[in-house]
């Protein structure tokens, strides 16, 4: 389903994204009419609408909005996109009256195969906002597709990790959990994690890699996925602390949308 402000949408109320692509969103994974972290996705939302359309989000009615896409039992993932419908591409300074599209898809089944990564060189812009500007993101997932792999891993010029297209990355050293301290989005599920199990946050360089015992990807819609490969090394298939960090999340209690 797609509604704008709790209204089927039209195409044409659809112009200004698809033609600008100026906008924010959160994707939430909801079960049962419940959402792990969603005080986090709320917070999201009100800060990036401050961010870029200098606004301040309803976010009871954001809440409501949302509701309208969740089946009555099961699970689906809802996308909550803000943009302005009357935005000008010529004068984007005048954008301060953003519209909430909401849209829904199945849930798939969890977990999802383990992943083969190709790292590449981009940090993406404004990385602190889930921003609708996916194109970069795209284009280096589908020359890493075209290479072979399933994914692309970003790094900086120096060879620090920083996350994937539309996921974050941790790393097993064989004792601790790792996540990268990297300019990239900050995302709900690493954060929830973060909270749940014992970590480090400090760079990690493409040098370090093959002293990683696991590797893994996160992120709302996929939970905790297994990393089998990055570029050239090879990373078990399964492993322990993959593992747990699942049963971890899935222990995680959701608030009611």
């Amino acid at each position: 389903m797609a509604e704008l402000d709790g209204e089927p949408v039209e195409p044409a109320q659809l112009q200004s994204l698809a033609l600008t692509n100026y906008g924010h969103f959160t994707t939430m994974r909801v079960d049962d009419w419940r959402v792990r972290g969603l005080a986090l996705h709320m917070d999201r939302l009100r800060r990036d609408c401050r961010m870029l359309f200098d606004a301040d989000l309803d976010l009871e009615r954001v809440r409501e909005l949302a509701r309208r896409a969740v089946p009555t039992s099961g699970s689906a993932v809802v996308r909550v996109t803000v943009f302005d419908p009357h935005l000008d591409l010529g004068h984007p300074s005048t954008a301060d009256d953003p519209h909430v599209l909401v849209t829904s898809r199945p849930a798939g089944a969890l977990p999802l195969p383990p992943l083969r990564v190709r790292s590449t060189p981009y940090v993406r812009e404004v990385p602190s906002v889930k921003s609708v500007g996916l194109f970069a993101g795209l284009h280096h997932r589908r020359q890493a597709q075209l290479g072979g792999f399933d994914d692309a891993l970003f790094v900086d010029r120096d060879g620090a990790v920083s996350e994937g297209g539309t996921w974050n990355v941790g790393f097993f050293d064989g004792a601790r959990v790792i996540w990268p301290a990297a300019d990239c989005l900050v995302g709900v599920t690493m954060e929830l994690l973060k909270g749940a199990h014992g970590h480090e946050t400090r760079p990690v360089r493409l040098v370090e890699l093959p002293r990683m015992r696991a590797a893994f990807a996160t992120n709302a819609a996929i939970g905790v996925r297994a990393i089998k490969a990055i570029d050239g090394i090879e990373l078990p298939e399964s492993h322990a602390i993959v593992d747990t960090l699942r049963k971890e999340y899935a222990e995680i209690g959701g608030d009611v949308l």
